[in-house]
């Protein structure tokens, strides 16, 4: 079919080089003569007739020179000649020639078609050719400048599909399109686009425009066989309606499968038949937005008013090449209307006859016509009328369509705010939420969910085969039952959620059935979890999942996705419960310098009391020993009891009361930190000579035990944690081990049932990369995959299902190998003294200032009360000076 397409063109080419070397000897100049003194301009019209677009875009021509002729505007009358070329370029061709030729128009509108543009293209420098339908990116305006695209470029619309592409989180797809230049023309922008959104091209495939219904099947059987369910088609109108009738007999329009279709066919859905419709039930599309206006309402009533005339039993909706084809005819009027000033009118003057022998390449009047629709501005029925580049320019909005039972408008893109789903009068996107927060669209299957892509696996079309130890024991990892109802296997445990959640979070969807690894000859060797890696490595399974260990040797085989569990390895030990015999521990709660400050801030309270209390408290008199011992009696005795001295300065109880809040936290702090050095938990010292256990299938071979003080030959291996209890239990003398050395997650399971017996130390010298899920060489789920895990544990999903499993013990948290007591220092209580030693020192100072008043006072006191002197016996001035005395020391302190 290929071939036949090739000889095809080839043939195409052969005839419109002649056809251009017989154009280039018609007397152009002479057919001209005949028409250029009237106001009559003869437009040629090529469409295909037999296609309802061409038959509604020649009705709508007809209402456009209707509309003209009643303007009072007095436009140039337009004369149409209409031909069919029935969709075919050649016919084309030759309707051209035959109208430039017999007719001699000044213009032509059409062709319908990409391809019957591209032949028709070449004549552009005689007349103006303007089509309103021929939207291919390979129609270059620079070629051929009077050309003239009344319709956008497709390269327009790869924005609002790139953007739905991104906006449902589809990460890969396959490009369907048609084989022709309008079907390979958006390509090179669309996988452009598509890039720019992270999207990926997994696979494109192409079909003819006159492909048979049994290729168009192979084709999409092929798709089916790679699994691919998210597809963009491009593709003419009459091709995609034979394209879905076959894709929905193949039940590819169920629920899971995502389709978007371009401008091209959503145009035509109003026109397509009822069976084609229906067939296409769940696919999202876009057009161009055509803004409202009271013009359109009335051409619509005008519209139906025409065809309920004609008795039609359904009245075709108004698409945008029929409002396209309308203005196409308004602006060639108005160009005409308002002609270039290099334009002349040529008289039917004899002399013109032979003008063809000088010029017979080039018709000025043409070229003069076609430059001035280039600059046409107006309003018409599809909105702004204004030429860019010789084409139409981009709309300013596309409409997001979603054919579910109707076709029904769900939102816009707009260049500058990308999808929404609302715009105002002036064509600006109304903030509101995307379409795919609306939840409204309809899906294939009558699906309501966003389809998840299907990751294309070499495996393609079937679904994912992941191996699965089977265990005995340490089953909370991973378990595999049978259920006695249903007699189906049941995988459970801690790695298969990891693998479960790590899959949801891919933004495409992967099949798969869980298989235990069931080969009954070596299910109980030591190169069990080898051997289920080299089935990997054999592509007998796409994946293998479970307690996995990462290894250098494995990952010659197979690719591991990143650790989702701890890694490295540790010894579980018991521990045991003693007492100390230090003599002198009941010092070592506190350290040295605490001690001291201790010491010094009691010996300091004692003298604040004492200073503040000797002047009047009678306690605090005597000889000076007496004095200092009472001072720090009363300050050590604060420790123990409540003292029978009793204060008389509220400064002085001030300071006490401070003082017994800082020993009460003093004493509490000591009692709580001395109680746990009495009693703490201590490793049991283990000989030498005593045995070890060694876990079963574990990756640490025996070259890990070379450099451990225990003896090499009497390890054995163990299977499950009922084992390593009994085995630590029995210890090395009745046949037991007295340490067991694993990896973490398995020693963090075991501690999360026997945490009060044992307890975990990990060595320094040696280390796994812990648990992970092993791939094909190349598989494209591996990078995948580590990400999710990776997010998994930044969001502490990771935390929470290893809560789920292990309640008591959690696989991502640390303990400590054995209990100690830290002394307590001084930095602990600076705040304390702090407080206790500013309360003194303002107390004592305050104590100080007083007396130093009291004394002032109490000496003017006495000076005042002095008696004047007197000549007395000395036996009788003994009462009087006895009595001054009693005077003074009232006032003194």
């Amino acid at each position: 079919m290929q071939l036949a397409i090739k000889m095809e063109r080839l043939a195409r080419i052969f005839i419109l080089s002649a056809m251009l070397h017989a154009f280039n000897s018609i007397d152009w100049s002479m057919a001209r003569s005949s028409h250029l003194g009237r106001c009559h301009i003869h437009v040629g019209v090529i469409l295909d007739m037999e296609s309802p677009v061409g038959e509604m875009a020649q009705q709508c021509m007809t209402m456009a020179i209707s509309d003209l002729n009643a303007s009072a505007s007095h436009f140039n009358h337009l004369i149409l000649h209409p031909r069919n070329s029935m969709g075919q370029p050649l016919k084309a061709l030759f309707s051209a020639a035959e109208l430039l030729e017999n007719e001699q128009v000044d213009a032509l509108i059409g062709p319908q078609t990409s391809e019957e543009a591209e032949f028709l293209a070449e004549l552009g420098d005689r007349v103006p050719i303007i089509s309103f339908s021929a939207s291919s990116p390979f129609l270059s305006t620079d070629k051929n400048p009077n050309f003239i695209r009344m319709t956008t470029n497709d390269n327009a619309q790869v924005g609002p599909i790139a953007a739905l592409v991104q906006e449902f989180g589809w990460s890969e797809l396959v490009i369907v399109h048609e084989d022709s230049s309008y079907g390979n023309g958006i390509i090179p922008d669309l996988l452009l686009a598509l890039e720019e959104a992270n999207a990926r091209v997994v696979h494109r495939t192409v079909i003819p425009p006159q492909a048979r219904d049994i290729y168009v099947e192979f084709q999409l059987y092929k798709l089916m066989a790679l699994s691919a369910n998210i597809f963009i088609v491009h593709m003419s109108a009459s091709l995609a309606s034979r394209f879905f009738l076959k894709v929905n007999e193949l039940g590819m329009m169920s629920a899971g499968y995502g389709w978007i279709v371009t401008d091209g066919i959503v145009n035509k859905l109003a026109v397509m038949d009822q069976s084609a419709l229906d067939s296409m039930q769940g696919v999202i599309g876009i057009r161009p937005y055509i803004p409202p206006s009271k013009r359109l309402h009335n051409f619509s009533l005008k519209w139906r008013n025409s065809f309920s005339t004609n008795q039609h039993h359904q009245i075709p909706e108004v698409n945008v090449y029929c409002l396209w084809a309308y203005d196409t005819v308004w602006a060639l009027a108005t160009a005409a209307h308002h002609p270039s000033p290099t334009t002349s009118i040529e008289k039917n003057d004899a002399a013109n006859k032979f003008a063809h022998l000088t010029a017979i390449s080039t018709r000025p009047t043409g070229s003069n016509l076609g430059r001035t629709i280039l600059r046409v501005k107006f309003t018409g029925l599809s909105g702004e009328i204004q030429l860019k580049n010789g084409q139409l320019q981009q709309p300013l909005a596309f409409e997001i369509v979603n054919v579910f039972g109707r076709v029904k408008r769900i939102g816009f893109w707009t260049q500058f705010n990308g999808i929404t789903t609302g715009l105002n009068r002036s064509t600006v996107a109304v903030q509101s939420p995307s379409v795919r927060e609306m939840g409204s669209i309809g899906w294939p299957g009558s699906s309501l969910a966003i389809p998840k892509v299907q990751r294309i696996t070499p495996k393609a079309g079937k679904r994912l085969r992941i191996g699965v130890p089977i265990k005995v024991g340490f089953k909370e990892l991973v378990g595999v039952e049978l259920d006695p109802v249903t007699n189906a296997t049941m995988v459970t445990g801690f790695c298969i959620d990891v693998f479960k959640a790590a899959i949801d979070m891919l933004p495409y969807e992967v099949k798969f059935d869980f298989i235990p690894f069931t080969n009954s000859n070596i299910l109980m060797a030591a190169s069990y979890y080898d051997d289920l890696i080299y089935q990997v490595y054999r592509q007998q399974y796409d994946a293998a999942v479970g307690d996995i260990t990462i290894i250098a040797n494995r990952s010659l085989y197979v690719d591991f996705t990143i650790p989702f569990t701890e890694t490295g390895v540790a010894m579980i030990v018991p521990i045991e419960t003693s007492r100390s015999t230090n003599m002198w521990i009941f010092i070592q709660p506190l350290t040295v310098e605490l001690w001291l400050v201790i010491g010094t801030f009691f010996v300091f309270t004692g003298c604040v009391l004492w200073t503040i209390e000797h002047n009047d408290n009678d306690e605090f008199k005597g000889p000076l020993a007496q004095q200092i011992g009472m001072a720090i009696w009363y300050s050590f005795s604060t420790l123990v009891f409540a003292q029978r001295e009793k204060l008389i300065s509220n400064l002085s109880k001030v300071v006490v009361i401070v003082w017994l809040f800082v020993v009460l936290i003093l004493t509490s702090s000591y009692t709580a930190n001395l109680s746990s050095m009495l009693t703490v938990h201590q490793l049991r010292s283990m000989p030498k000579d005593e045995s070890i256990g060694f876990p079963f299938n574990s990756p640490a071979d025996q070259t890990f035990l070379i450099n451990l003080p225990f003896r090499r030959h009497t390890f054995y291996p163990l299977k499950k944690a009922e084992d390593y209890a009994n085995a630590l239990r029995d210890g090395s003398q009745k046949g037991g081990v007295s340490a067991i050395i694993d990896e973490i997650p398995y020693v963090k399971l075991f501690l999360s049932k026997y945490s009060a017996q044992y307890t975990m130390v990990e060595p320094s010298h040696y280390s796994t990369k812990g648990f992970g899920f092993a791939f094909p060489k190349g598989s494209p789920l591996v990078p995948d995959i580590s990400a999710a895990i990776a997010k998994m544990r930044e969001e502490g999903t990771l935390y929470l299902i290893s809560q789920n499993w292990f309640q008591n013990h959690s696989l991502y948290t640390n303990q400590d190998s054995e209990t100690k007591v830290a002394r307590l220092d001084l930095y602990s209580f600076r705040g304390l003294f702090l407080i206790t030693g500013i309360t003194s020192s303002v107390a004592a100072i305050a104590s100080c200032k007083y007396m130093k008043k009291e004394s002032t006072t109490s000496h003017q006191h006495v000076v005042a009360d002095k008696p004047v002197e007197e000549k007395f016996s000395p036996v009788s001035d003994i009462p009087s000076r006895r009595t001054n005395l009693k005077h003074v020391r009232r006032y003194s302190y």
